[in-house]
């Protein structure tokens, strides 16, 4: 009896460590993770947020269907002079996630604003889909972009 009252607090440390998040409170985590790396764009570049918030098996598919795969590959390719100085800014509309909460996806709408070889800003619109996916330490990291 002594050995079953000792599992007791045992028991309900372990259930109160391991309280599972609600869907509300991982969608508002993705949310943040998102306006984090928008922010970051534009703190310290195009080509380091993107790297940062990339899975090391990171894909994104851009231009005329080219996939970039890896984190470093999207570097370099965001590190073209072409998009060097661009400047970026999207939200989200919509955000959902997976019963177990470590896969996540967002879309909504992006505007880039880039200067053209004459000087003059051009914007492109468009919608982004994002999949995200929980790291071990937590964090979220983008899989497809």
């Amino acid at each position: 009896m002594k050995h079953v009252l000792l599992l007791i607090p045992i028991i309900l440390f372990y259930i109160g460590c391991n309280h599972s998040k609600s869907e509300e409170e991982i969608k508002n985590e993705i949310f943040q993770t998102e306006k984090a790396f928008e922010k970051m764009t534009s703190e310290k570049g195009i080509a380091e947020a993107f790297y940062y918030f990339a899975d090391e098996n990171a894909v994104i598919k851009r231009e005329n269907d080219t996939l970039i795969l890896g984190k470093e590959n999207i570097k370099i390719y965001y590190e073209k002079k072409s998009v060097k100085d661009a400047i970026v800014n999207w939200t989200p509309d919509f955000i959902d996630v997976s019963k177990s909460g470590d896969l996540g996806y967002t879309y909504g709408k992006y505007i880039w604003k880039i200067k053209n070889i004459d000087g003059n800003i051009v914007e492109y619109k468009g919608v982004f889909h994002t999949v995200w996916k929980r790291q071990m330490d937590n964090s979220w990291k983008y899989v497809w972009d």
